[in-house]
């Protein structure tokens, strides 16, 4: 089998780099060309010299160049069926790497990382993060599903820090992303798999490191959970990742890694250690792009008593979060409302990316009735006008003729005359 050179890598990949604007991952897969994702839609690249489609040993050739014989990739990809790595494009940017087997051939995607570290303002992100970074200790984590954005938050994070602390930064990641400069702060990047062999050691051994601030890229087991647990308690700042889409749901997927009978003990701890929830959604713009929205959730008394004492009717987390308006906080119900009244969104992707439904479809006929007109309603239907019919004149009211009342007959006539001459002849 042929291997293909490096130079022959790095020309295809330039390639599909300059296709378009906004290329987030390449894919590499048996029976279609390479293919870019340019704001979540895929699209085939031209002019690559693998039209129409890759055939599987070509794919296969493309990941050996990148694995570049490896023995642990090797062997991860042997054993498990892939393998993460890293892969950097000279004077371009660089990449973040799964090799996998599907339908008895090797595939691949190529994850596109910035060749700059970014930073809060450049990315828009809510101001209250200038305020997670000052804390001391604790676990902050940013959640949401893949390709939301995560590590670019996170780096961006820790360049805060960088700039402004003077503190010993000690990361562990699959692979290494972004490559923080030595400014202020100090900082000890790990990649698995090259420094370290699985995240439970990495972890202990960071304790043992002087850290004050402790990245871990994705916590995946109940051993890391409770060693990042112990590390918030013992004064350390730890970040790190979920693929979780809100507070609520976060809380339930670090309860579900230990059993029934530590639920409680996890509740007590989480209730001392936990100090901000960051979910976070990349949605379309109704002008094209994709648009950042953001669930923040931080401690409060509230708070705590719902992780403490679990969720009822009056203490529900997407309740408290939106009650503490006051300190930054807000759901993604209510950063999607305020995205779709500016109008970058529609009102279906609003509903559609909502974590409730039926709060969010009240909120929008809300604002319809405040005048904000759906941008996709329906075309009001012409009202057709009838004349009004012409109406009969109604016949006369007849009514009954009543004859007069007879009058009355007249008196008799008085006859003065005669009874005074009978009483002047009695006299």
């Amino acid at each position: 089998m042929n291997m293909i050179a490096t130079s022959e890598l790095d020309c295809l990949l330039t390639t599909m780099i300059a296709s378009a604007e906004g290329i987030s991952d390449l894919l590499f897969v048996a029976g279609k060309p390479p293919q870019v994702e340019v704001h979540g839609a895929l699209e085939p690249v031209a002019g690559t010299g693998f039209e129409p489609a890759l055939s599987g040993e070509q794919v296969e050739n493309l990941a050996k160049a990148i694995i570049n014989n490896n023995a642990k990739l090797l062997r991860d990809l042997a054993e498990h069926g892939s393998c993460d790595c890293s892969y950097s494009l000279r004077q371009v940017c660089r990449f973040r790497v799964n090799v996998y087997r599907q339908n008895g051939s090797y595939a691949m995607v190529l994850r596109r990382l910035q060749a700059t570290v970014p930073n809060l303002d450049s990315l828009k992100l809510p101001a209250t993060l200038r305020e997670i970074i000052k804390e001391k200790n604790g676990l902050v984590f940013v959640t949401g599903g893949s390709g939301n954005g995560k590590t670019t938050t996170l780096a961006a994070m820790l360049n805060e820090i960088n700039l402004k602390s003077k503190v010993h930064v000690v990361t562990l990641e699959d692979p290494i992303e972004f490559l923080h400069p030595q400014l202020n702060s100090t900082f000890s990047q790990r990649e698995l798999g090259r420094d370290f062999y699985n995240f439970p050691d990495g972890l202990r051994a960071a304790l043992r490191q002087a850290p004050k601030v402790i990245l871990v890229g994705e916590i995946r087991d109940r051993e890391t959970m409770e060693i990042a647990l112990t590390a918030g308690e013992t004064g350390h700042l730890v970040f790190s990742t979920l693929h979780t889409i809100s507070a609520g749901q976060t809380i339930n997927r670090i309860l579900g890694m230990f059993n029934k009978d530590e639920e409680q003990q996890v509740r007590e701890r989480l209730v001392g250690s936990l100090r901000y929830i960051l979910s976070q959604r990349l949605v379309p713009k109704k002008q094209g792009g994709r648009l950042l929205v953001t669930e923040l959730m931080g401690s409060s008394l509230r708070m705590r008593e719902a992780v403490e004492l679990g969720e009822a009717e009056n203490r529900r987390l997407s309740d408290i979060i939106e009650a503490g308006q006051a300190g930054g906080w807000h759901s993604f119900e209510q950063s999607l409302l305020k995205a779709y009244e500016e109008d970058l969104i529609t009102e279906e992707t609003a509903l559609l990316y909502s974590v409730n439904k039926p709060t969010m479809r009240q909120r929008l006929d809300l604002a319809h009735s405040r005048g904000r007109r759906s941008v996709n309603a329906m075309p009001a239907v012409p009202m057709i006008t009838v004349p009004a019919a012409i109406l009969p004149t109604p016949p006369p009211v007849l009514i009954p003729y009543t004859p007069p009342a007879p009058a009355p007959p007249p008196p008799p006539p008085q006859r003065n005359g005669v009874l005074k001459g009978m009483l002047n002849g009695f006299i």
